[in-house]
Formats: C-alpha cells, structure tokens, sequence
C-alpha cells in the first residue's frame, strides 16, 4: 500500500477533490450577546423573521432553557417551522453552555438562542472559541430572570410574620 501512495499525503480529507459543502458555506459567526429586562420577549420578537426564513432550511432551531413568555405562539405567528424547534432544558447553567456549545457545532442546527444569566469572563471566551467552529447563529438572551425576586414567599404574607397562612397536616 505504501508503494500506492509515494509521496502523497497521508491524510484522508487531503485526497478529496471537492471541498466539503458544510465547509464550504462556513463563515464567520460571532455569537451575539443581548442583555434583557424582558425576558428575552422584545429580544426573540426582533429576530423572528430571521428564525422564519432560517427555518425553511431544513436544520434545527434550538432553544435553550427558554422562559415561559410566549415564544410558541411568537414564533407560530411569524411564520417558523415548528417541527424545526428543539427544546433544551438545562438543569444549570453550566449545562445550558455546554448545550449551547455543542448545538452551535453539530452541524445540524441553523440558529442556537440560549437564555442565562450574566456570564463571566471565563464563559465569554469559552463561548469566543467555540464561535470559531460554530455552524449556526448563536444568540445569548443574558439577565433573562433578573426582575424576578429573590424569594418566593409571598411579600403580601409577610406582613401577618409568616411564611403562608397554610401548613401540612399529618
């Protein structure tokens, strides 16, 4: 075999004439960051005609940790294909960048949108890097939860000094 090949290259994907498609429609993608006090609301109604016309592409749409605001009958409304909808629901953040990440580089999706909170340097570069393999626009609604409160109780309660006015019985 070795006499076959002499001096040629020993790689494989050097012995293909044809550039590959999904290389060749590669370009440079940033991932843009939008800060939101809407829960991403405003946010994913400015881009919706970007996702109709991206969903006729065939590829998925992945969202990521979406917030309830509506965003079925948003997308429905203008026109995006929703058996091309993924739903991601992480269990924290670092998993919501890490699905992020490898939605953005699989090849299979067109738009990636991700909902989080504030990222720190150290997940900006980290997001910096991947954009430099990613295959689809990758969108970060950040601070998508900041106008909720800290607590769940109730404030109206806290007046009579506790936490609800029912408790467990056994």
């Amino acid at each position: 075999m070795n006499k076959f090949l002499g001096v040629a290259p020993r790689h494989p994907g050097l012995w293909q004439d044809a550039p590959n498609q999904a290389m060749s429609k590669k370009t440079n993608t940033d991932i843009i960051t939008m800060v939101s006090h809407t829960q991403g609301r405003n946010e994913l109604k400015a881009i919706c005609a970007q996702l109709a016309r991206l969903s006729q592409q065939g590829r998925w749409i992945v969202l990521v940790s979406p917030p309830n605001i509506g965003y079925k009958n948003m997308l429905a409304a203008a026109g995006v294909r929703m058996d091309r909808i993924l739903l991601v629901h992480a269990k924290d953040e670092v998993e919501t960048l890490w699905a992020m990440e490898k939605a953005l580089t699989s090849g299979t999706s067109s738009a990636v949108i991700t909902w989080t909170n504030e990222l720190d340097t150290r997940d900006n570069r980290r997001l910096q890097l991947v954009a430099k393999s990613a295959q689809a626009e990758g969108i970060i609604i950040e601070n998508a939860n900041s106008h909720l409160p800290d607590s769940s109780i109730n404030t109206h309660d806290n007046v009579y000094g506790q936490g609800s006015l029912f408790t467990a019985m056994h």
